[in-house]
């Protein structure tokens, strides 16, 4: 899916003021305003290939999010259960970047790898739950949305965060600021409906590498917000999943 709408300075601040429905990229994760439900190996239920379609093909999709593109693009993987040339191809890419084989099947190797990615706790490789949660709460709770879909939403980040820490070199990306509640985003200047409220915003920084070159390959990872690259952090958020524009602050670099 892609959408060729940006936003400008004076768009962003308008946000402020902006209202947004009840909207959530899922609610997979149970409802409470701590840790998900364990989570096993996924049961891919046999080989997924082009035309297969299903619940499988749909988690397929959001651990596969951060591949959508190979070059700047805007452009993000539609998590809609269908196994079309979009999924193909961002499989491909997945496949080559962990060194697997280059055939856009997902069969035993390829589910093996993206199982690695999941730990048990239901949050990802190289992300933890209490990284993205309220820093101040320590929950999901008092969002935009229930606890429940905000930690879905932190979810389906953490694999878009998983593919960029691959593109930045394996390197550890730090996280100042992931899911806020209403209180502590008000508290800290954030917009009214911030992505953070929702769970699908992060703040970080990578030691050692520069703002623009996480801009850059954040570019690539379908991530439809982008903070202007020469603040003291980088932002990173999947608003026009939510029906909302993209808003890539320095533009396309």
């Amino acid at each position: 899916m892609t959408d060729s709408f940006s936003f400008s300075p004076s768009r962003r601040r308008l946000l402020r003021n902006a209202a947004v429905g009840a909207l959530a990229v899922g609610a997979g994760a149970v409802a409470g305003p701590l840790l998900a439900a364990p989570a096993q190996a996924y049961p891919w239920g046999g080989t997924l290939r082009q035309g297969a379609s299903g619940t499988a093909v749909r988690e397929l999709q959001i651990r596969i999010a951060g591949w959508p593109t190979s070059s700047a693009a805007k452009v993000y993987l539609a998590i809609d259960a269908q196994f079309g040339p979009a999924t193909f191809a961002a499989v491909e890419r997945f496949q080559r970047a962990y060194g697997l084989a280059v055939d856009g099947i997902v069969g035993a190797n390829t589910q093996s790898k993206l199982n690695a990615l999941a730990k048990s706790d239901g949050s990802t490789a190289h992300f933890a739950w209490s990284e993205l949660w309220d820093s101040r709460t320590g929950s999901f709770a008092g969002g935009a949305v229930s606890a429940a879909s905000a930690q879905e939403n932190v979810r389906r980040l953490m694999y878009k965060l998983e593919a960029l820490r691959v593109k930045l070199g394996n390197l550890p990306i730090h996280i100042n600021s992931g899911f806020r509640n209403k209180q502590h985003n008000a508290d800290v200047g954030g917009i009214v409906g911030s992505m953070h409220t929702y769970g699908a915003a992060a703040d970080m920084y990578v030691s050692g590498i520069t703002y623009k070159t996480i801009y850059q390959h954040a570019e690539t990872c379908g991530f439809s917000g982008l903070e202007r690259y020469t603040t003291d952090h980088q932002h990173v958020d999947s608003q026009a999943e939510f029906g909302r524009g993209w808003w890539w602050e320095s533009g396309t670099v």
